[in-house]
Formats: structure tokens, sequence, C-alpha cells
């Protein structure tokens, strides 16, 4: 069995296991010997923009020399990215070899992503790294990465998103994601809406976390900035010296986000956004580019969980054609969803190759799901949707 096929198998996890819990996560912990408390961990949550934040951080104390561990999901092209050491990801054969070790002290049964998360914090720890930066899954509060200390936390936003598993309110949200404040340990936050500053600064008063929310105004007016501004005053704090600051954030590279290749006479732009804070925030963002006045189109994808009426009526007022299709996922938003909400001049093609052929545009803006961002960027770079493609750059979005 291949690494993919051993990877689609593990996968199977998600649907057949709803997860062990948070309490039997940790006393799995404890049979692996809480390989968590090997390393100091900066443990990051929020709605939008955590991925981003997590991977300039990590970039940034590689620079300083600290040997550092970065857990993320989802995954682009392939399931390694989700583990890291100093931007190399881990090889294969690692993979399954900290799998398997979680799986034999595996007693409830575990899902999919406690499986992986229990998996970083034993290949950190063996490959004995100083720092992890670590993304949550889901939430925080019950998320198995939750299980750590930290020696910071940072909530990067809070949005509407996940609101059946979460809560449809923005303050039940920002209580989930709140979670993560541990008693004593610094919160780093990205600007709040009134309520959700409440919730958070309630929850930091209790647990006396040291708490500092960023401010539109104090991070140069907006969400992609803010971010950059996160893992900034997170260096910081965590003693990286500023020249090592500045250089990681002009020399990152972040797959996904607003990430432009050349392909053929286009020019396609991946960017993950998928929930309506992550949309409006790059609809934000590409009013500023060169692209905003460029003939450009869209091709998206949505998951039927996620707000998609409200995505693809955003991406409709600021785009005059468009093409929706569907990733091979059962949580895929399909031909019967989509077509009813079609606008004038937007159409439904459901095989993805189709899909890109039919973007007829200068500029092609490929967005509304990670999953389709990673699909299409795997075409890309194996040559399978254009011949000679060339990765240009990843304007700093985020």
């Amino acid at each position: 069995m291949n690494f993919n096929d051993w990877f689609s198998a593990l996968q199977t996890r998600t649907a057949s296991h709803s997860g062990a819990g948070l309490a039997a996560f940790k006393e799995l912990l404890a049979r692996l010997k809480n390989p968590q408390q090997n390393y100091k961990i900066i443990h990051v949550a929020g709605t939008n923009g955590k991925g981003t934040v997590c991977m300039l951080l990590a970039h940034t104390l590689t620079g300083a020399g600290e040997k550092t561990g970065l857990f993320i999901s989802p995954h682009l092209t392939s399931p390694t990215e989700r583990l890291q050491i100093d931007s190399i990801e881990i090889a294969p054969k690692d993979f399954i070899n900290a799998v398997e070790k979680v799986l034999v002290c595996e007693q409830e049964p575990l899902n999919l992503f406690e499986i992986l998360t229990a998996a970083a914090f034993v290949y950190f720890a063996e490959q004995k790294v100083t720092y992890v930066v670590l993304e949550t899954g889901l939430g925080g509060r019950k998320d198995p990465t939750n299980s750590c200390l930290p020696v910071l936390s940072i909530i990067t936003s809070v949005g509407l998103d996940h609101t059946q598993i979460l809560g449809d309110t923005l303050s039940k949200i920002a209580a989930e994601k709140a979670g993560i404040i541990k008693p004593g340990v610094p919160v780093l936050c990205g600007d709040l809406s009134s309520g959700v500053k409440r919730v958070v600064e309630e929850i930091a008063r209790e647990r006396k976390a040291p708490l500092e929310i960023l401010h539109a105004e104090n991070s140069l007016g907006n969400a992609q900035a803010q971010n950059r501004e996160l893992a900034c005053r997170a260096a910081k704090f965590l003693k990286v010296p500023d020249e090592v600051i500045a250089h990681a954030v002009e020399t990152v590279k972040v797959p996904g986000r607003f990430e432009i290749f050349s392909c053929g006479k286009k020019t396609i732009i991946l960017d993950g956004a998928h929930n309506p804070q992550a949309i409006e925030n790059l609809l934000a963002f590409w009013q500023t580019t060169p692209f905003a006045q460029k003939h450009a189109t869209v091709l998206c994808a949505f998951m039927q969980d996620k707000d998609y009426p409200k995505m693809l009526s955003m991406l409709s007022a600021c785009f005059k054609t468009g093409t929706v299709t569907a990733v091979s996922s059962p949580r895929a938003a399909g031909k019967n969803l989509i077509t009813p909400l079609l606008p004038p001049g937007w159409q439904f093609i459901p095989d993805i190759s189709a899909a890109f052929i039919r973007a007829q545009a200068e500029v092609v803006l490929v967005t509304g799901s990670f999953y389709l961002a990673g699909e299409i960027r795997k075409r890309i770079i194996n040559n399978t949707l254009c011949q000679n493609s060339v990765r240009n750059s990843v304007l700093k979005k985020h």
C-alpha cells in the first residue's frame, strides 16, 4: 500500500468515528508519556487567518535559529504538509511510524484529527524541536490540540462558521475559540467586535491570563495586515529580534493564500477562502491589486455545511462571470444546491478540469474551498491543466 492509499484508509476514521473526546484524548497522551510537554507550544485558534499566522510564526522562529514544528490543517496537495519542521514536511515513512505509535496506545476509538494531533505531538518530541506552532482543528475548547499547555495563545478572528457545531451566534463561537485560554498564559487576539471582545475579556479575566487585543488602526486597517501583525507580535513576545521578524515576513511562502501562477495565457490565483468572512477579506484585498482592473473571472466550489449562498452572492456581486464546480467529497455542494442560486453569467460544471477550461478570462480566481485550491494547485504543478506553469509569487495578502 502506498502512502496516499494508506492515508485514504486513515481518513475513513472521520466518517466512522466521532472521536474519543478531550478527556479520553488526554488519557491517550498520558499512555504516550505526554510528548506535548517536551517543547514550547504556541496555540492558535480563529475562524480565519490561523493557518497563515501559524506559517508566518513558524517561519520566523526557524529564522531565529529555533528548531520549530508546525501542525496545520487541512492540507492542499499532500497530507505531509500537516506536520513540518523548519518548513520541511514530514517524510511519509515517519508519518506512518508516528501514527502507528498512536494507534498502539488507542483504547477509545479516535477520529482522524485526534490521531494526527497525537502523531504530531509524538513526532515533534522524537525530533527534539524547541517550539511547536499548533493550529486548532475545529473551535478550540473541545479540540484535541487543547490538551496542551502553551506559552502563548493566539485567537486570530471570530466569525460565523461551523455554526451547527460551535453555535449560531458570534458570542457562542467566541466562547469556543476562547476555550484555548489557559490560566496565567498570555493571550494575543486580532481585532474583535464588541460582543466577541466582551466574551474573550471575561474568560481571560477569569483565568488570570494577560490579554492583548490588536485593533484595526494598529494593524494597517485590514484583516490581511492584521495576520502579519499578529505573527510579528507573537514573535516579539518570544524574544525574536526585529531584523529576523522583518526578513521572515518578506520571505515566507504561504501556499493557497493568494498564490499566483502563470498557466499558459491565464494568470491563476489560488485562495482558500471558505466562509463569508474570508470571502469578504479576499474581495477587499482584491480591490487593492492590479487584477481588479483586468478581465477576471471566478472558479469556485463550496461545501454544503458552509454558507455557500452568501459566498456565491458576494462573489457574483464582484465578478460578472464565474464557474462553480464540485470537489470529490460527500460534503460538496453539488448541482441541485448550486444551480438555483446561479446569477446571470455564471455556470455550474461538475468536472473540475472542464470547469477550468471553461473559465475564460485573463485572470482566474480560484476560491471557495481549500479542497478546490489544493486540487487546482496539484494539477497545475503536475502540468495536467496546462504546460510549463510558473509560480509567480504570493502577494502579501495575509
